[in-house]
């Protein structure tokens, strides 16, 4: 069996930028990963986002996503969180 890893980016909006106080991260996961597994590894990382984690939807190269959807090296996530305005 093959141990091999993908690279991704994370871009970060919202609640979950202010959490990182960054843009994106650059992180890497075993092959087969879905986005709702990147997901626990950032509440896991920031608890305080927990709160977030049944309004967030996902997006994968520029197209909304499931939780379930595996992801590639190379690709590009997004975690949107519901943004209020008035």
């Amino acid at each position: 069996m093959s141990d091999s890893s993908i690279s991704i980016t994370i871009k970060l909006f919202a609640a979950y930028q202010e959490a990182y106080n960054l843009p994106e991260l650059k992180l890497d996961f075993p092959s087969s990963t879905t986005v709702g597994q990147v997901l626990d590894y950032i509440l896991i990382e920031k608890p305080e986002l927990e709160k977030w984690r049944d309004v967030t939807r996902f997006g994968v190269n520029l197209e909304f996503a499931e939780a379930n959807t595996i992801i590639n090296n190379g690709d590009e996530i997004v975690f949107i969180p519901p943004v209020s305005g008035g």
